[in-house]
């Protein structure tokens, strides 16, 4: 199973999210071809009702421990009750550019 897919089975079967989007976006970062180590995770969920950001962050990173201490190396998370997601008009923002961009592996 893709990195992509256990982040996204792990998230589901503990958040219930009414919206997850999982994006893999290690190419637009200085790490080999076919790479899995940089996501964003757009996350909706009736269980952030009540609870900061930390908090939520703080949650999704005890679900995806395993991958944390493995191969992921940078995670954005976007985290929204049903009706801070409905104030965004189901926008999310973009990730700021790679700034390692001009690293060499």
């Amino acid at each position: 199973m893709m990195i992509r897919e256990q982040i996204e089975t792990k998230i589901r079967a503990e958040f219930t999210p009414l919206y997850l989007d999982v994006v893999d976006e290690s190419y637009r970062h200085n790490v080999p071809a076919g790479s899995e180590s940089h996501f964003k995770v757009v996350l909706v969920s009736d269980r952030f009702n009540g609870e900061r950001i930390l908090s939520r962050h703080r949650a999704i990173y005890g679900v995806l421990a395993d991958e944390l201490a493995g191969p992921v190396h940078a995670l954005a998370l976007h985290t929204y009750t049903v009706k801070e997601w409905e104030g965004l008009q189901d926008t999310v923002p973009d990730s700021p550019p790679c700034r390692g961009a001009g690293l060499t592996a």
